[in-house]
């Protein structure tokens, strides 16, 4: 079976010929090229009755990375049980026009902020408004970068309650349906997102390069914001699974994404590599795409975020500082189940195992002694 790694082995030496990743996009291909090899140093274990020798070595856990992803979303799911509300879900999705797509590339880490302030702002503005909920609702917010082929398509996914506080601290539940329509959500976000990227222009905080370069001069820049407001930007939204704890598991399937995962990849040669995408516009049937091993790379990359960059932010009740007071009060409100995490205070190791169904500390030779750690391995490569 393919993976990330090896394609990274065999197509990104050919790709720094052509490109320059930035730093981010280089430590990345580095973390995934040294994950889980002595590059990264790691621990000998010995079994405590055959002797057998086992050598594990460490995971890079960088975020981009496929092969580290998934304990760290089971973790976020056991974690977020603890939070949960018994009322209905809606996933939400916030797109932007093309036209923009590569001034938000150019400025990454201030137009990827201004996508979940334009949303916070316009479910915050609208859920508390009479006419469509009157209450403080809790959501959260998570950047996905990319289309099924990998090309460049910045969007935000939200989940967000469909209830809420009010300013009496009593507990108003939405309809069935989504509580705001779906225009006027497009609507509202366009105008917040054009606003504000108006603003960031007045005051130079916008770099333009290459095609984008024009829009530097003010008349070419109002051009482009009215062709944006004339454009109908497409939202989308669908109510998730009614058991509160089937919610939080359809959510771990986007905090955690990545680009592209290992099980996508069918094959891979001297040149190419083969993946399965899903055609949105033929039913979601699947097919697959072939695409020069350097051009996967450099699709790939695009969407390393930038460092520090916070990719799941939670709004409303469902924000860190009001976890204890509004949040707790509505899970009352709702009677709403406990559920205690069940990973909680347990090693990684141990968890590995919940999530495998098997004692990994077993010894994979004589199956009856266990694995006990002999000697740490230093990193091999770099730090």
């Amino acid at each position: 079976m393919i993976n990330i790694q090896q394609v990274f082995q065999k197509f990104f030496p050919e790709f720094n010929k052509v490109y320059t990743p930035n730093l981010m996009q280089q430590k990345a291909a580095r973390d995934i090229l040294n994950c889980k090899t002595s590059a990264l140093g790691g621990n000998s274990y010995e079994c405590e009755e055959c002797g057998h020798i086992k050598i594990q070595y460490n995971s890079c856990r960088n975020r981009h990375c496929p092969m580290c992803q998934g304990i760290n979303k089971s973790i976020w799911i056991d974690k977020r049980t603890k939070d949960i509300i018994d009322a209905p879900y809606f996933h939400v999705v916030f797109t932007i026009p093309l036209e923009l797509q590569s001034l938000v590339y150019q400025n990454q880490k201030l137009l990827y902020t201004l996508m979940y302030e334009a949303v916070a702002e316009t479910l915050q503005e609208l859920s508390s408004d009479k006419k469509y909920l009157g209450a403080q609702t809790g959501f959260f917010s998570i950047l996905h970068t990319w289309g099924q082929d990998l090309h460049y398509h910045p969007h935000i996914h939200t989940v967000i309650l469909a209830g809420g506080l009010t300013k009496l601290n009593t507990w108003r539940s939405g309809s069935k349906k989504f509580f705001i329509p779906v225009k006027v959500l497009s609507k509202k976000f366009r105008g917040k997102f054009l606003y504000y990227l108006k603003k960031y222009y007045s005051e130079n905080l916008l770099k333009f390069y290459g095609d984008m370069k024009q829009y530097e001069t003010p008349n070419y820049f109002q051009h482009l914001l009215d062709l944006c407001y004339l454009k109908d930007w497409y939202t989308f939204s669908q109510r998730t699974f009614s058991s509160p704890l089937a919610v939080i598991k359809y959510l771990g399937n986007y905090t955690h994404r990545i680009a592209i995962s290992n099980s996508r990849i069918i094959s891979m040669d001297d040149d190419t590599v083969t993946f399965t995408v899903k055609s949105y516009k033929d039913n979601s049937k699947k097919k697959t795409l072939t695409l020069k091993g350097v051009e996967f790379i450099r699709r790939f990359l695009m969407h390393i975020l930038p460092k520090g960059f916070v990719k799941i932010r939670y709004y409303g009740i469902l924000a860190n500082r009001n976890k204890k007071t509004k949040l707790s009060l509505c899970r009352k409100l709702t009677n709403s189940p406990i559920y205690k995490p069940q990973f909680e205070g347990l090693t990684t190791t141990e968890i590995l195992c919940i999530l495998l169904g098997k004692d990994i500390t077993l010894c994979p030779e004589c199956k009856k002694g266990k694995l006990r750690e002999f000697k740490t391995l230093l990193k091999m490569g770099f730090p």
